[in-house]
């Protein structure tokens, strides 16, 4: 139950340090705005071509759509070594990783993250929306938990059809 109220707690503060600014010059810049109707998928291609990310696309056989993917990549942050920090210094980087975590989706850098609902070695996930692996390797390893030890980081490519919804 504590762990839900941290995670509660902590998502909310998601609002509140998103208006942080990041040093990495890539940031991706939204393709749509609220009031704005998608690009079409030729449109949408070309400008992830021209930002340098990993696309392909195919046509669904049922649908005759044509679907875009692309790659992202996925951290798992695994239990690190160094876990003998007090409750206190734990709690408050709990705060900074989720600061990181806040600012990597306002900054247009990460789409989904995550703990999991067990308490094994892998202990959540960040998807990040970038053009290289580099690019997320370095964004995940900023994070304050991994600085300290606490976790590390796991970054691989992964594959996602551009623009459907979790369901």
């Amino acid at each position: 139950m504590e762990r839900i109220v941290i995670f509660t707690l902590s998502m909310c503060c998601l609002c509140l340090f998103g208006s942080c600014k990041s040093d990495v010059e890539t940031a991706p810049t939204p393709m749509v705005s609220e009031n704005q109707t998608p690009p079409s998928v030729s449109r949408l291609r070309d400008e992830l071509k021209s930002k340098g990310y990993e696309i392909f696309d195919y046509v669904d056989e049922e649908t005759g759509d044509t679907v875009l993917m692309q790659q992202y990549y996925i951290a798992f942050l695994k239990r690190g070594p160094e876990r003998s920090q007090t409750p206190e210094a734990a709690d408050s980087l709990q705060e900074l990783h989720m600061a990181h975590l806040a600012r990597m989706y306002a900054e247009g850098y990460a789409d989904i993250s995550g703990p999991f609902g067990d308490d094994g070695e892998i202990r959540g996930i960040t998807i990040y929306n970038t053009p290289t692996l580099k690019i997320a390797d370095s964004l995940a390893n900023r994070d304050p938990m991994v600085r300290a030890g606490r976790l590390v980081v796991e970054v691989h490519p992964w594959w996602a059809a551009k623009g459907f919804p979790l369901r």
